[in-house]
């Protein structure tokens, strides 16, 4: 738009002579209004009060035409009877006036009936739907689909923040099932895409511009080789929802992060002597891991804990203190935060549950009001503690962890923080954190991002969550994140079912599934399928190297494992290279008649580990390939670590030469694999075993991490 200002005072003035009308309805001559100055473009019409005056505006504007009822008092217009499409003269109009009259005041009697809009009729073009409105967790969005009434009952549609970029709003064009339409199929024209892009933009913005807007339907657009047109548009009116949620600055969240993550004094209130209390685990974690800054227990009942001098209330601690971990019951937690904040501690993790996971709701917002006059950051409540292991800091009940690395898991599930665990464990995947977020009263995942962003031991961060307080300010910190290193999540409650567990325990209102696909992928998130996947990309992406390019090959000494990682290829949006001639005839060179070159590159279960050792060796030289997956059989021949250790020693070879690129592996055979896949991955080589789709699974959400952070030439 040429003149944003003077649109948005255009539509200000409608809008508010709706609402002063005590309407929330706008009527389709004050939509036509809004649309005009957002420029969306929208047919001929104009307004009747009596039949012979709706002939002449069609004479006017040209058949066919469609009549649409215009009051105050008819939202839906269809339902009430209130549309009559295709008349082509006046004996036909005059009838069809009649009749939507007296359907209308069937259907809504006592409706005030302002007159009728005359509109032509729209027949040419791809029926798209386009429409704006308020989601729960992440505010505006902009909704895009095919199929007119049809994309309700067939779900196509996606969905993105508002206002969105022109990159953002052309990318919908390709993000539903059935793109293919708009492109032209079995002779039909494609439609004008930069139009259709065009309108996404304007509509998002119209939405992001006027809050109270809280729904945009343009449905349907008749998206046409040389332009669209809304036939169509309704527009709602609501009160704007306010965030109750405070707002930090980034200097302001570092700063409470900083003393959480590298503190120099930990206060724990509720330690105990006793074993099997959360107090005395704390405190034992917190000791034993060897935590070289000040511990001290707060008990009031107790002269020492664990041979450290116990203070009645955290004012008695001598010194400044960076975080309070509460392993108290919940009704005594106000009080003693209140005293915390009397002493000016920062940070308080508070570990007990009884709070709004259990209806407890009034007791959780009395918490989070204490902390906010005494300016506290709260973790939890209802969490198993944290871990900072470059710190030695086990703040937790749990089995202590101390294996460094780059790799931020956070959970806000107890249960899903202990698989976490175990995992990492199992794997000696190194952390930089292991945090639990629990009810995330205060904490959220775009404080933990926004830390994790400038942390220099995390090199990838993996979050679990049912839900998102403020899914903007998490968009935001995920955007300055994934620009530095990869940012996986696993959504829980996918499905109907998952969101009421999901509510039931963590009381989070989850929002549309689809919603949060499309917003996370925006905001260049990883999303993992389950959590498996989403621990195995946590320990993969720090290992491959960033790719340069698009063209992957795969080398298999299997025919059909060759096949298999090609479909898993396709699935993943990676890219089988068109091995030129000269490649193809150098692959030749290194493998038996029988074999096969092209891609994949299949040289036999039999050849010896020089055949393996030279074919990998010339994809990695090779400047015009930028990935390889590797699928491995087990043989005498070439037993599994002589694969390994081979394959690795190539690798180790072309890095010592500046060759970086990201190698992937699928071992088939007997249990030995699982070693070699272990040596591997130690080696720099992301390797599975008894698996085709998890290597190629891990390779390609390091491209689509890649491809979010702009690292891809030509590819955003």
């Amino acid at each position: 738009m040429r003149d944003h200002a003077a649109a948005r005072e255009r539509v200000r003035a409608v809008l508010d002579a709706v609402r002063s009308a005590g309407r929330t309805a706008l009527t389709a001559a004050e939509a036509e209004s809004v649309a005009a100055a957002y420029g969306i473009p929208t047919p001929p019409q104009a307004l009747a009060t009596d039949a012979e005056e709706a002939v002449l505006r069609a004479e006017e504007i040209g058949w066919p035409v469609a009549l649409k009822v215009v009051s105050p008092d008819v939202v839906h217009k269809t339902e009430a009877g209130g549309v009559r499409t295709g008349l082509t003269g006046p004996d036909q109009l005059r009838e069809g006036y009649a009749a939507l009259l007296d359907s209308v005041s069937s259907h809504v009697p006592g409706a005030r009936i302002e007159g009728v809009q005359v509109q032509r009729m729209v027949t040419a073009g791809q029926e798209v739907l386009v429409g704006a409105a308020t989601d729960p967790t992440f505010g505006k969005i902009i909704a895009f689909g095919l199929g007119g009434v049809l994309v309700e009952a067939l779900g196509d549609l996606t969905f993105r923040l508002a206002p969105a970029s022109w990159d953002e709003a052309r990318s919908m064009l390709d993000s539903v099932r059935a793109a293919e339409v708009l492109r032209g199929v079995r002779g039909a024209p494609p439609a004008d895409r930069d139009a259709l892009t065009g309108l996404l933009v304007r509509v998002s913005h119209l939405a992001a511009d006027f809050p109270e807007l809280t729904e945009i339907d343009l449905n349907p657009v008749f998206a046409a080789p040389d332009g669209v047109v809304a036939a169509d548009v309704r527009l709602l009116l609501g009160e704007p929802e306010e965030s109750e949620r405070p707002r930090h600055s980034t200097e302001e969240i570092l700063a409470s992060m900083r003393r959480l993550m590298e503190p120099r004094a930990v206060v724990v209130i509720g330690a105990s002597n006793e074993p099997g209390k959360i107090g005395n685990s704390v405190m034992r974690n917190l000791v034993d891991g060897g935590f070289a800054g000040e511990i001290h227990p707060v008990n009031p009942k107790a002269d020492q804990v664990l041979d450290r001098k116990a203070y009645p209330t955290v004012g008695d601690v001598p010194g400044e203190v960076d975080v309070a971990v509460f392993a108290i019951p919940a009704p005594l937690v106000p009080a003693a935060l209140a005293e915390a904040g009397r002493k000016g501690v920062p940070n308080a993790v508070l570990i007990p549950s009884g709070f709004a996971e259990t209806g407890e709701h009034a007791l959780q917002a009395e918490v989070v009001a204490i902390a906010r006059q005494h300016g506290i950051r709260l973790l939890g409540p209802n969490i198993y503690g944290y871990y900072a292991p470059w710190q030695n800091l086990c703040a937790t009940f749990c089995t202590p962890y101390d294996v460094r690395g780059g790799v931020a898991l956070t959970s806000q599930s107890g249960g899903i923080g202990m698989a976490v665990l175990g995992f990492a464990r199992a794997t000696g995947t190194g952390v930089s954190a292991i945090v639990g977020l629990g009810n995330k009263s205060d904490l959220d995942e775009d404080d933990l991002l926004t830390w994790f962003a400038q942390d220099e031991h995390t090199r990838c961060v993996a979050m679990h969550l049912e839900d998102l307080k403020d899914g903007r300010a998490f968009v935001s910190a995920a955007r300055e994140t994934v620009r530095k290193k990869p940012v996986v999540v696993l959504k829980a409650g996918r499905t109907a079912a998952g969101s009421r567990a999901a509510g039931s325990h963590t009381g989070a209102l989850a929002g549309d599934d689809a919603v949060y696909d499309d917003v996370l992928r925006q905001a260049g998130v990883i999303r993992a399928p389950g959590l498996n996947e989403m621990l195995e990309y946590a320990r993969a992406l720090p290992v491959l190297p960033t790719p340069q390019g698009e063209n992957v090959v795969v080398i298999t000494g299997a025919g059909g494992s060759g096949v298999l990682l090609s479909d898993a290829l396709v699935d993943n949006g990676l890219s089988l290279m068109e091995i030129p001639e000269d490649l193809d005839a150098a692959f030749r060179a290194f493998i038996p008649p029988f074999g096969a070159a092209g891609n994949p590159v299949d040289i036999t279960g039999g050849e010896p580990p020089s055949t393996y050792e030279a074919t990998i060796r010339l994809g990695l030289d090779d400047p015009r390939i930028h990935a390889l997956v590797l699928g491995y059989w087990h043989t005498i021949v070439t037993p599994p670590m002589v694969f390994a250790e081979l394959t690795a020693r190539v690798v180790a070879d072309a890095r010592a030469r500046g060759i970086d690129k990201p190698v992937v592996a699928s071992l088939a055979g007997d249990t030995e694999v699982e070693e070699a896949c272990g040596y591997l991955f130690d080696h720099g080589v992301v390797a599975y075993p008894y698996t085709t789709e998890k290597p190629v699974a891990v390779l390609g959400a390091k491209y689509r991490w890649a491809r979010a952070a702009g690292l891809l030439p030509g590819r955003p």
